[in-house]
């Protein structure tokens, strides 16, 4: 199986590097292609047997899978440079959610998937959220998802929830990791205990609750209800947290929601010339 990526930027290397080191691809399978050559021709030296191209359509030309991991308003730049050497039976997949399967189908003739990769990957963890479009078959599908499923939980969703479920999965390692930076920061402040001694506990924390909800299959609210005693110490400190946190991630969702409108409506415009609604 021959893979292409275009753009080498931070998400776009991460899945090639996760896919090499899991076993997925070879380095031979896999062509890359970068707006900077120089950054491209980097990576592949770490590689031996990975292709560097100076083109995206050479990219495309060699490649059953191309994955287009670069910005939004980069997207139709690219689409019109692979655009002339796209095949019927090659796969061409966005992993950026405000560029939707239709922007593409209407573009390019050749299947056309979104996959929404998440920073867990790196560690052969977490999701990826698969969005196809009519021209995929379901032995196409298997042939995407059996190809993550050494790097993620591949999970099929509905493309009017790209938003929401990226904000989970993909958004939310960040915001879990700011929630624990907060936690460390306190702890460090207020009792002075070393900070890598903190951030060692409090990440094990994090993995271990995950590993609970996940093959404990414990929900968020069995783990509270089994750490907290009543009238314990931390049940009075999540009175304190549901109290100062009320609204929060209801504000942190619209913000979200607001940023993906204005870049879907940016990218419409670029695809179809003027400002049109989408999901």
């Amino acid at each position: 199986m021959n893979v292409g990526f275009i753009g080498t930027g931070s998400m776009g290397t991460l899945l090639i590097e996760a896919f090499i080191a899991s076993g997925a691809l070879s380095p031979a399978e896999v062509a890359i292609s970068n707006r900077t050559y120089a950054k491209a021709q980097a990576l592949a030296d770490r590689y031996p047997g990975m292709r560097a191209e100076f083109m995206n359509a050479d990219v495309a030309c060699g490649s059953d899978i191309v994955f287009l991991c670069v910005k939004p308003h980069e997207f139709i730049r690219v689409v019109e440079d692979i655009k002339p050497v796209v095949r019927p039976e090659q796969t061409i997949i966005s992993i950026t959610s405000p560029v939707l399967v239709s922007h593409l189908e209407g573009e390019l003739n050749c299947k056309i998937a979104k996959i929404i990769p998440s920073i867990t990957n790196k560690v052969w963890s977490g999701a990826s959220l698969c969005i196809y479009g009519d021209k995929m078959e379901e032995a196409d599908k298997k042939k995407l998802e059996s190809l993550f499923a050494h790097i993620s939980e591949p999970i099929r969703i509905a493309e009017s929830y790209t938003r929401i479920v990226s904000d989970l999965s993909s958004c939310g390692p960040a915001f879990m990791a700011f929630l624990l930076q907060q936690f460390v920061d306190a702890a460090v402040k207020e009792t002075g205990i070393p900070r890598k001694e903190a951030m060692e506990v409090a990440s094990n924390m994090l993995l271990g609750t995950g590993l609970l909800l996940t093959e404990g299959r414990m929900t968020p609210e069995e783990v509270q209800a089994r750490v907290a005693v009543p009238g314990g110490i931390t049940a009075k400190a999540l009175q304190l947290l549901r109290r100062e946190t009320e609204g929060v991630f209801t504000a942190l969702i619209r913000t979200t929601h607001d940023k993906y409108r204005e870049d879907l409506l940016k990218v419409s415009s670029a695809f179809y010339g003027e400002e049109v609604n989408g999901q």
